[in-house]
């Protein structure tokens, strides 16, 4: 199904109750019956790093984990430039199937989450580049948006800032967005293009032109070395 995008994709499958791996540009949804069961994407953190090697978590709390993990990797599986979708039926995710969640549901949470993000501040540039914190100090901000701006150095993304803190990638998200309406962060712009290098000395003289032979000294040359 190349020619869907993935939200498209999710949601067709969905109706045909089918099972299998989803993927596209940022990640993979994988479905048991039409229904979602897991999602994963390299744009949010994983459940274990949410949970951070914490051992004898209660049912209720790890499941809660495992939807903001699923959600959140969703966000970015089902975005907009999600690219061609690509389905393979029958695969499953190698942590066995979770509670499912229905392919509806996930793609209108990604959607209200998206909207959300739009309303602090409509830059979607944003959510995939380096951000960067200025320089002026940033005395009322929370505790949150503090450890954001601690890590905003103008190479790691929201998604970088997000693994580092252990935290799920859309808050970090959201509270970059809210630091840019502010004025606290921007995207880093692109590096400019390299000058081209000057050659080397030795190169320049082997391209330099040069003079033409003197003939009748390499004949008095030859002459010499033979007669010797």
């Amino acid at each position: 199904m190349p020619e869907d995008g993935v939200a498209d994709a999710l949601l067709r499958l969905s109706a045909a109750r089918a099972g299998g791996a989803l993927f596209g540009a940022h990640g993979t949804v994988y479905l048991r019956d039409g229904a979602v069961v897991h999602a994963e994407s390299p744009d949010a953190p994983s459940l274990d790093v949410l949970l951070d090697g914490t051992a004898h978590v209660a049912p209720g709390v790890l499941e809660i984990c495992r939807l903001e993990a699923l959600f959140d990797a969703a966000f970015f599986v089902l975005g907009p430039d999600s690219g061609p979708a690509r389905f393979r039926p029958g695969a499953a995710h190698r942590s066995g199937p979770g509670h499912p969640v229905a392919a509806a549901t996930v793609a209108r949470e990604s959607h209200r989450r998206r909207a959300m993000l739009d309303r602090v501040y409509p830059n979607p540039r944003l959510d995939g580049a380096p951000v960067r914190r200025h320089a002026r100090p940033a005395a009322r901000v929370t505790r949150r948006q503090r450890a954001v701006l601690r890590l905003a150095d103008g190479v790691r993304t929201p998604s970088a800032i997000a693994l580092a803190l252990g935290c799920p990638a859309f808050h970090v998200l959201v509270e970059v967005r809210r630091l840019a309406a502010a004025g606290l962060v921007d995207v880093r712009p692109p590096d400019p293009d390299p000058e081209p290098l000057a050659p080397p000395p030795w190169l320049t003289a082997a391209a330099a032109p040069t003079a033409p032979p003197d003939v009748a000294l390499l004949i008095r040359l030859r002459d010499a070395l033979a007669a010797w």
